[in-house]
């Protein structure tokens, strides 16, 4: 039994019109078109003995990995310190209620600015300068220029008064 493309073809190679064909197969015109142009389509020529494709060669993703693991490119080694020297605590760290960076020095940098009834530029001013260097990942400058930023604020505003 033949598919409908294969009954289209036939009778387009019998000689009937697409618009003959699509009617008495139900289908559009485009439907007819197609069907023929992707039975003509030429399929690729084989390649000639003795010539060369400029191709890139690729290698499966498991050999790629597996070459880099035994280069030692995907992994730097680094010495860690032994046990001892890593101090060891219960205390669970709080990143909401007390961060590390705020609490350095004993007292929370919320607490002091607070204590000394800071206003906003002022109070951004003690935790920009309380944490610089002290958070993970954070870079020291920046913090110190977002205090000298929030100082420069606090002074235009005064001298401005």
């Amino acid at each position: 039994m033949k598919t409908k493309k294969e009954k289209i073809l036939a009778a387009l190679a019998a000689g009937q019109d697409a618009a003959t064909v699509a009617k008495k197969f139900g289908v559009s015109k485009s439907y007819v078109y197609v069907t023929r142009w992707k039975a003509n389509k030429k399929k690729p020529a084989k390649k000639k003995a003795g010539k060369k494709e400029n191709r890139i060669e690729w290698k499966p993703l498991e050999t790629k990995l597996e070459s880099i693991r035994e280069s030692g490119e995907m992994f730097k080694w680094v010495d860690l310190p032994a046990e001892a020297e890593i101090p060891q605590t219960d205390k669970k760290i709080d990143p909401v209620n007390s961060p590390p960076h705020y609490t350095a020095g004993g007292i929370e940098t919320i607490d002091f600015i607070e204590a000394k009834d800071l206003n906003y530029r002022l109070g951004n001013v003690v935790k920009y300068l309380s944490r610089a260097g002290k958070k993970v990942d954070g870079d020291p400058i920046t913090d110190l220029e977002k205090a000298k930023w929030y100082l420069d604020r606090e002074i235009a505003t005064r001298k401005g008064a």
